[in-house]
């Protein structure tokens, strides 16, 4: 559990930085806290008065300080490189600005008209705002479409309540949760193209698992990163001989688990099933995203950024990149993604000139 210092930390995020490199192991977890806050406000640094401080945090070595003052925090991220004392083996640290986890909320378009012949419609939505009571629910079309909107796991549940319901119907391929929140996600032609990175719908081979087998509704954003960047699911998948389909819907990404052998083994499923939960859990802790966007920027200055882009992959092996027709996203660690955008500026400025 985190040793929090006098933290608000949802009420201070823009004065809020992330110190990276601190040595693990060396000191316990209150002597961390309590050497961080001490640098930070010693008058040789540019740093200033100290609101709080959090440790540990999910990435090991990493620290959430926050100041006082939103200035001073400015000052701190802009210096950038730090050196304890000797009793800290001279650790090089390394301050960048605080961003928001992957997701804070979702927004997904329903299309509930595939309940239309057994249902009423109207009675099928007020039974869902009863059971997700923290998802906000527009008006119900002519159609038979509404938009929802609410925290991550308050979708999921939507999904899961919905997919229930979906699986007594005769066309089990209807699309009940049609596309994330509009313009956060467009695919682009030229990118997907161009690079196994960008986003787009994902199928595999496996053809979708009849039966019940487990369904598992993730972010898009940490479903891809454990996808892409992380061995390990595949390798579980290989390993406990599960098949998987995987549907990207906007900012949910569904996946059906099922055995892949010949006898039936649920408990083999499930427990892939609580894996990917426990590490796609851990990683909404731990990952952030910075986005480029390219509004105003002419089409020789999106393709110079995405070719700086392209240049830093091999370096930066643990950062995934999204490309889209009006921006790109970046997504990984706190001191990763902070470096990755400043060498890609570098890279552009350079390419300018």
């Amino acid at each position: 559990m985190a040793s929090v210092l006098n933290v608000k930390e949802c009420e201070a995020s823009e004065r809020t930085v992330i110190v990276a490199g601190l040595p693990v192991g060396l000191f316990s977890d209150r002597q961390v806290a309590t050497l961080v806050k001490s640098y930070f406000q010693n008058v040789k640094t540019v740093g200033g008065e100290v609101e709080g401080v959090i440790y540990p945090t999910r990435t090991k070595g990493d620290v959430y300080v926050i100041f006082k003052e939103k200035k001073v925090a400015e000052n701190v991220v802009r210096q950038r490189k730090y050196h304890l004392a000797k009793k800290a083996l001279y650790a090089q640290l390394t301050v960048s600005r605080f961003s928001e986890k992957v997701f804070n909320s979702v927004r997904a378009i329903l299309d509930l008209s595939v309940f239309r012949s057994q249902i009423v419609l109207e009675s099928l939505v007020m039974d869902l705002k009863k059971k997700i009571p923290n998802l906000s629910f527009s008006p119900l079309g002519p159609r038979g479409t509404l938009s929802v909107e609410g925290s991550f796991l308050a979708i999921k549940r939507l999904n899961e309540c919905l997919l229930s319901k979906a699986s007594s119907l005769p066309d089990k391929n209807k699309t009940i949760i049609s596309k994330g929140r509009t313009g956060t996600r467009q695919s682009s032609k030229k990118s997907v193209q161009r690079s196994d990175t960008a986003v787009e719908p994902l199928r595999s081979s496996v053809p979708e698992p009849a039966g019940r087998g487990q369904v598992l509704v993730l972010d898009t954003d940490v479903f891809l990163y454990l996808k892409r960047k992380c061995r390990i699911y595949e390798s579980t998948l290989r390993k406990f001989h599960v098949l998987s389909r995987e549907r990207v819907d906007g900012e949910v990404s569904t996946i059906w688990l099922k055995s892949a052998g010949a006898g039936s083994q649920p408990s083999r499923v499930q427990h892939v099933r609580e894996l990917l939960e426990e590490w796609s859990q851990s990683l909404s802790f731990e990952l952030r995203k910075e986005t480029l966007t390219f509004g105003g920027k002419k089409n020789s200055e999106k393709r110079n950024i995405e070719q700086a882009c392209e240049q830093l992959c091999s370096k930066y092996n643990k950062v995934l990149i999204n490309f889209y027709r009006t921006h790109i996203d970046i997504i990984g660690s706190s001191s990763d993604i902070y470096q990755f955008k400043s060498e890609v500026m570098k890279l552009v400025s350079q390419q300018v000139s």
